[in-house]
């Protein structure tokens, strides 16, 4: 597995309890990409951290320079680590990210991260259609009730769907356990 590569997709406090966007199980999400994070960092392999700083007129989370933007303390970057930042939800566009995982060879990317609908979404399917492999930890990631005209989407659902949709073309889902025993 040296040629695989994790990558953390904004796991930032603003998603979390006391942040201005909290998203549903992102504690439990952050936990288990802890985990995934110290099995990569034991075996000594790449890890690109993706941070969001948002730029769009009327943003109200992400804001560049508050604590909300940073990325939070149980996967903290260390020095050896890269951090990609972004301001769109596909984590490959206008950034480094591609050329960074090219340029160690890497073949696959284990994701995890926020939110499960909309920046995962966009990044496991670029990351495929760019010609990785793509492994989606489902447990390390987290994200929001959604509403469609007057219906309330629960969050559970929201997750679920995204990833039976990814599952199989897009990536191979699998949750941290299964993971950590490969």
């Amino acid at each position: 597995m040296q040629d695989t590569a994790l990558v953390l997709v904004d796991l930032q406090n603003d998603y979390f309890p006391g942040g201005t966007n909290p998203l549903v199980n992102s504690t439990e999400a952050v936990m288990n990409a802890k985990l995934v994070l110290q099995n990569f960092r034991d075996n000594h392999r790449p890890v690109f951290h993706v941070q969001h700083i948002a730029t769009r007129p009327g943003s109200t989370f992400f804001l560049a320079g508050t604590r909300g933007a940073d990325i939070h303390h149980e996967v903290a970057p260390v020095d050896t680590e890269s951090i990609i930042i972004k301001h769109t939800p596909n984590s490959f566009i206008e950034t480094t990210l591609l050329s960074e995982l090219r340029d160690t060879s890497i073949k696959e990317v284990v994701l995890c991260g926020m939110m499960t609908h909309m920046c995962v979404d966009a990044t496991v399917r670029a990351a495929k259609d760019y010609g990785f492999r793509c492994r989606m930890i489902a447990d390390a990631c987290a994200t929001k009730d959604l509403q469609f005209s007057d219906k309330i989407i629960q969050a559970e659902d929201v997750h679920h769907a995204f990833l039976a949709a990814l599952n199989g073309f897009y990536a191979s889902v699998i949750n941290t356990k299964q993971f950590l025993s490969i």
